[in-house]
């Protein structure tokens, strides 16, 4: 994996995904979300929803 999807909050997270997208091949739609509670708690003040399509590339 190459460059941030976020300030950090995520990242393990789209590491494992995307990990199991290179080894079963098939691509998904993943979504990230906090309520304002949570979110203070993890460091995301902004809140908000993060979603993400993760695809494997064959280059």
């Amino acid at each position: 994996m190459a460059g941030s999807v976020s300030g950090g909050c995520v990242e393990s997270a789209v590491v494992s995904e995307a990990l199991e997208v290179l080894a079963t091949g098939d691509r998904r739609m993943v979504t990230f979300g906090y309520s304002d509670d949570e979110a203070f708690a993890v460091g995301l003040t902004c809140g908000g929803t993060i979603h993400l399509f993760i695809e494997p590339l064959d280059w």
